[in-house]
């Protein structure tokens, strides 16, 4: 990934302040996780252009999936960029709304719809990850 960590951060920021899923939210998460995306033109009215837009997968192009909004594509991509992480969500109820927590790789993500939550817990985790991946290695003192 490409992407600068305090970069990855406002996009975690954007997921959680997200009330409902956003095709154009899917398409920055996808970038911001690798995938050459090419979006669908607002003028472009088809029923065979896929909604969102495609993203690169290797040679092939695929369809963007609904990250914002399905917590199976979700979990999918989180499976596939990062094998190794543990993760977990869970639905805070309150007495009028409920809301989603997820937790990645001991990082956080609190948001109205659980794919949301887990979208912005991934996204910290990377940022967290490339952080440490970027930082200068210090000299041992002697």
């Amino acid at each position: 990934m490409d992407q600068k960590p305090e970069d990855l951060i406002a996009l975690a920021e954007r997921c959680e302040a997200a009330h409902k899923p956003d095709r154009a939210l899917d398409a920055d998460i996808y970038e911001a996780l690798g995938y050459t995306v090419r979006r669908k033109p607002a003028t472009l009215v088809s029923r065979r252009a896929p909604p969102g837009g495609i993203y690169q997968k290797g040679s092939l192009w695929k369809t963007l999936g609904m990250v914002s909004g399905d917590l199976e594509v979700a979990v999918e991509l989180l499976r596939e960029k990062a094998p190794g992480w543990n993760w977990s969500l869970q639905c805070l109820i309150g007495e009028e709304s409920a809301a989603f927590q997820a937790l990645v790789a001991e990082c956080s993500g609190n948001a109205a719809v659980g794919s949301l939550a887990l979208c912005a817990a991934m996204l910290r985790a990377f940022a967290q990850a490339e952080g440490v991946l970027r930082r200068p290695r210090q000299q041992a003192r002697r």
